[in-house]
This record gives C-alpha cells, sequence and structure tokens, in this order.
C-alpha cells in the first residue's frame, strides 16, 4: 500500500516527517509512506496533485493542514477529519446576491465529480480509522474576513471549516477514483486576524500526532 501525505507547506509536516519510522518512507516495501508539498490554494494543489498522480498511482492520499473555523464553538487546536467540501468563492456578485456555478446554471448539482453541488469524501467510514469527528469544508482563494462572507458559507454551504486546498483533492480524488483523506486542525477563528489569539503550533502538533497514529494504524491495518 502506497500512502502519500501532501500538505500546501512542508511545515504542515514536518514534525510527522521527523518522526515517522524510515519503514515506512521506502516505496519498495508492502507498506510505504511518501511526503508532498502541494503549494497553497487550489491552483497549485490541483496541478501539484496531478503531476504527482501522472508519476504514481497512490493507495490513498492523505492531505494534512491547518484549517480556519466558521464556528466559535469549535475548540482551537482541534483535529477533525473533513466529509464535505465546497468551492466558496467561484462564482459571481450580482445585484448584491451571491451566484455559484450551480445557481447560473454552469454546471449541474450532480454533474460528476460533483454530488448534489459538493464533493463529499465517500471513502471517509472507510478509511476514517481513529474516528475523527468529521466537519464540512469550504475551499476558497482569499482568506475570509469579511463576516457577511463567513455566514454565507455557514448558511449556504453548511461550512464549518475553510481551508485553501482541501476542493482540490476532493475534486480529483472523487473524478480520478483515488482514495483520499482531509485531516485538519483548527488553528483559528475565521475573521480574527490577531495571530497572538491563534494556536498554530498547538494546532500542527496535534495535527501531526493525529496523522503519525493513524499512519502507524494503517500500517498495521492495510485497507
Amino acid at each position: 500500500m502506497r500512502v502519500i501525505i501532501s500538505a500546501a507547506t512542508k511545515g504542515e509536516w514536518m514534525p510527522l516527517y521527523q518522526k515517522i519510522n524510515p519503514k515506512f518512507v521506502s516505496p519498495n516495501k508492502k507498506f510505504s509512506v511518501g511526503f508532498h508539498e502541494s503549494g497553497i490554494g487550489m491552483l497549485a494543489s490541483s496541478v501539484s496533485l496531478m503531476k504527482l498522480i501522472a508519476q504514481e498511482t497512490p493507495s490513498l492520499i492523505i492531505q494534512m493542514g491547518i484549517a480556519g473555523s466558521l464556528d466559535t464553538k469549535i475548540q482551537l487546536g482541534k483535529v477533525y477529519s473533513i466529509k464535505n467540501e465546497v468551492i466558496g468563492d467561484l462564482g459571481v456578485t450580482e445585484h448584491k446576491q451571491w451566484k455559484d456555478l450551480f445557481d447560473l446554471k454552469l454546471d449541474k448539482a450532480n454533474a460528476a465529480p460533483f454530488e448534489k453541488k459538493s464533493l463529499p469524501n465517500t471513502w471517509l467510514k472507510q478509511y476514517n480509522l481513529l474516528k475523527l469527528p468529521a466537519k464540512n469544508g469550504v475551499t476558497v482563494n482569499t482568506i475570509t474576513t469579511d463576516k457577511k462572507i463567513a455566514e454565507r458559507y455557514r448558511v449556504k454551504y453548511h461550512a464549518d471549516l475553510e481551508s485553501m486546498e482541501g476542493a482540490a483533492l476532493h475534486y480529483i480524488g472523487r473524478d480520478l477514483n483515488i482514495p483520499f483523506l482531509q485531516i485538519r486542525s483548527v488553528s483559528n477563528y475565521i475573521g480574527e486576524r490577531n495571530k497572538a489569539k491563534w494556536k498554530l503550533q498547538e494546532a500542527i502538533y496535534n495535527l501531526n500526532e493525529a496523522v503519525f497514529n493513524y499512519i502507524e494504524a494503517l500500517s498495521k491495518h492495510p485497507l
């Protein structure tokens, strides 16, 4: 089984890379792990992941990273799996009303790889070995600071966490039928730009601990 761990930046998986047993890094074993830096944002992640898949076909892609929370009831530093993704800022604002591709009739709700206008992880139940609590994600190209836009993501898309790469993984995984798992830890609340109030280091530590435990569990019982 070949597992690829992907993140927008090396800093998000570097603690895991330094800690993981070297036997998991060898591509010649029955179970092996590789590391991948996708770059920041949907465009860089999409191109980078496609290049990766062209070189090898992973058994599983794990995208790990930090995320902002749209829900202030969610505890900072907590780790979640993502069950569903939407693209939050692909569309137009017309007469003060937001319209996405589906509202504009430019795409159909169930046109592959979409399902009911979103990108659910159909492999989550099978691969969520740690039983991490699952949340909905929204992927954006611009970090949200506007309260009205944040409310739109919560109400229209039922999103809990915001990232800049999640939808790229879900789109490619669903389109190419490659199992994937997105694991995110919450570093901050959306709209809070005072980084003194963020829990970035705690989020990265908890994220890497969770993915390390996941790899350990998966290596013992490869799917």
